[in-house]
């Protein structure tokens, strides 16, 4: 017999969307009632309360030609110089907010006295790629330079993204191999890494895609707003990149019946066969987006501790090389 999902994710995690017909208009008023919900105190049973062990603060980032919102988390015990995590919410470039993780980003930052921020990068259609991605690398080169005064040290940055989020991660991982600020470790959960025309054609697509979370109609419609006509698709698509060597270590997590289970799996797949350091971990009844809804999915509590210990050992390691 086949696993099912948890009886909580089949109830509330469900997609009425005609993802085939709906238009721009819709896609923008669909991502404000999401927003919305996201902000009610109901929805803490499926997200669950922040680590008391950190605080939020709420900052604006100045950058060319726009401001972005960060929502950081700082650790309230830590001392010295402090790691920096990046994290970039999922939500297929076309929504989605930092609030989303606030519990795996202040659960990473109370374990790991790190400084832990949410960027609330740009959205498709209003802002297709590379807009999302412009924004990951613009914030990362100047938070590195510690302009809010949270004690970050340049030499100990990791990036962590969730989905479409994870897109982002990892192209800043990979581009830090040549320029920007070195990343020391990247944490993909159930990222998208492939965005051309193959990216509903993995197994995982076919075998999990009525499964809650993601579908295919839904992954194709987030593809055709966030990757139009005229955007290179192969370099927003790790999966697809000529040489993954060098890359900084990574640890995917994904759910086993998640539809993009496929997409992390070739992309560590991909990054062994090039010498880089990989690892995957995959829980069985999970199904995308299972870390931001832990009072769903008890799945999630193992895979922030795999996260956080992951992150530990590659930032110990940055500071003893050094």
């Amino acid at each position: 017999m086949s696993e099912k999902p948890h009886l909580g994710v089949r109830l509330l995690v469900k997609d009425a969307t005609d993802w085939d017909s709906i238009d721009t208009a819709g896609i923008v008023a669909m991502r404000a009632k999401a927003e919305k919900l996201l902000a009610s105190p109901l929805l803490r049973f499926v997200t669950k309360r922040p680590d008391p062990g950190a605080r939020a603060e709420e900052r604006r980032l100045d950058l060319p030609g726009r401001r972005l919102r960060l929502r950081a988390f700082l650790p309230e015990r830590a001392e010295g110089p402090r790691p920096l995590v990046m994290s970039f919410h999922g939500g297929g470039f076309i929504g989605g907010s930092p609030e989303q993780n606030d519990w795996v980003n202040s659960g990473m930052s109370a374990a790991l006295g790190a400084v832990v921020v949410g960027v609330d990068y740009r959205l498709a259609p209003e802002h297709p790629l590379p807009a999302p991605v412009e924004d990951g690398v613009d914030a990362l080169e100047a938070l590195a330079q510690d302009p809010f005064g949270w004690g970050i040290d340049p030499e100990r940055i990791a990036v962590f993204g969730e989905s479409a989020g994870g897109t982002i991660a990892a192209l800043l991982a990979l581009r830090s191999r040549e320029e920007g600020p070195r990343v020391r470790a990247q944490v993909l959960v159930y990222p998208g890494t492939d965005w051309t025309g193959s990216a509903t054609e993995y197994p995982s697509m076919a075998r999990n895609g009525g499964n809650p979370g993601l579908s295919v109609a839904r992954f194709r419609k987030c593809a055709e707003l966030a990757v139009p006509a005229g955007v290179d698709a192969l370099a927003y698509s790790p999966v697809k990149f000529a040489s993954l060597a060098d890359a900084p270590p990574a640890l995917v997590v994904v759910g086993g019946l998640d539809a993009a289970l496929d997409h992390g799996r070739r992309y560590v797949e991909r990054l062994m066969e090039d010498g880089s350091e990989a690892r995957i971990t995959v829980y069985p009844r999970a199904t995308h987006g299972f870390v931001s809804t832990p009072g769903l999915v008890p799945a999630a509590r193992p895979a922030r501790d795999a996260i956080v210990a992951f992150f530990a050992e590659r930032l110990a390691a940055a500071t003893a090389h050094r």
